[in-house]
């Protein structure tokens, strides 16, 4: 975020981040002078941070900006016990602290960023927010509004689908919010690698059935309305399972977490290397991630797309009285047309044709396995 918001024209004052490997990152990009706060506890800089330990007045700051964590609110999150939680889960409890920063800095704007299911769906945060608003409003006697948007980063130049909740607090001049701009490709992004290019062999259990897909594809080309053999149920699988890019789309979401069958996968048939993630993601190809590779898969895939924060950013910076560059700084140019797509092998492997044959699809909506929270809900209300 931070590196969008300064793309679009804001400096950073204060900074607060809880991974001690993300610190590591940030130092190592922009130096140990970077306004990293304490050990980035928010519950610690609700009681103690106020706008004189960053050298300006209560009100003067211009924008307050966070992430809190997905997983209360994420879809794919609510296959893992006691995940998406929402509101109750003990890791939003982070909110109501940014609110007390908030009420402390009473900033002109706050820009808060999540999966969509922060303000839609069953586990809403929605509400909630709605209340803090009007409790800041009340505290502070600052005219706080809340308005918010559901955006796919892809509308925006960043080269993948990735849907995003915007949720816009202010007490200053409303926003513009920013116009659609024309989608990149993953070839866009990522079809022209430095010559100094580290990338990983597939491994796992389906590691070799991965070749017989075809870009844009994913397990379902092997499914009774695919075009390759019937080794699946339709939509009996995760969406990602076997996924790959296609080079003349934007990519699927980049995860933090993926397994080792989880793609989006290159369409070469292997893993996206550390500068693909990050190129994808519209951060620079020379930022520095530390930590292990799972580390940086975690810390690439959790972050928001620096171009998206930069288009939002923008049209907070035109509310604030800046004036606007013409073209995001960010972007990623168009590259001429990559090669032909690849149509998929017919043959697989044999250690896969045994799973050849009948396989029934998934029953219809809600008739198939359920989320474990859902499962444990319906437990608690049986009694079982």
């Amino acid at each position: 975020m931070d590196l969008g918001l300064e793309a679009a024209g804001f400096d950073c004052v204060g900074c607060l981040e809880w991974d001690a490997n993300a610190q590591r990152s940030l130092k190592a990009n922009r130096g140990d002078a970077w306004p990293l706060i304490g050990d980035g506890d928010v519950a610690s800089a609700s009681a103690e941070l106020r706008p004189s330990d960053l050298g300006f007045g209560k009100g003067d700051l211009d924008l307050l900006v966070g992430a809190p964590p997905c997983q209360p609110f994420s879809k794919a999150a609510q296959w893992s016990s006691g995940s998406r939680q929402g509101m109750k889960d003990g890791r939003s409890g982070y909110v109501a602290d940014f609110f007390a920063i908030a009420a402390a800095f009473v900033p002109k704007y706050i820009l808060l960023e999540n999966v969509p299911g922060y303000v839609q769906g069953p586990t809403s945060a929605l509400a909630d927010l709605h209340r803090l608003v009007e409790q800041l409003a009340t505290r502070t006697g600052a005219p706080y509004q809340l308005d918010h948007r559901i955006v796919n980063a892809a509308d925006y130049g960043v080269p993948q689908n990735r849907r995003r909740a915007l949720v816009l607090i202010t007490r200053s001049a409303a926003i513009s919010w920013p116009e659609p701009l024309e989608q990149r490709t993953a070839w866009d992004a990522i079809g022209n690698p430095p010559a100094e290019h580290e990338t990983f062999e597939m491994s796992g259990h389906w590691a070799d059935l991965l070749p017989t897909i075809p870009e844009g594809g994913n397990y379902q080309w092997h499914t009774e309305r695919g075009q390759g053999q019937p080794l699946f149920g339709y939509r009996t699988r995760y969406w990602s399972f076997l996924q790959k890019l296609h080079r003349d789309r934007p990519a699927p979401t980049i995860a933090a977490s993926p397994g080792p069958s989880t793609g989006p996968f290159h369409w070469d048939s292997r893993p996206l290397s550390i500068w693909e993630r990050l190129r994808l993601q519209t951060f620079p190809g020379e930022w520095l991630v530390e930590g292990d590779r799972r580390s940086q898969i975690r810390q690439i895939g959790n972050a928001t797309p620096p171009l998206l924060a930069e288009a939002v950013g923008r049209s907070i910076t035109a509310a604030l009285g800046s004036s606007n560059l013409a073209n995001l700084n960010l972007r990623i140019d168009k590259l001429p047309s990559g090669a032909p797509a690849f149509a998929g092998s017919a043959i697989v492997p044999l250690q896969y044709q045994k799973l050849i044959g009948g396989h029934a699809a998934h029953p219809g909506a809600g008739l198939g396995p359920a989320p474990r929270n859902t499962q444990a809900k319906n437990g608690e209300q049986q009694g079982t």
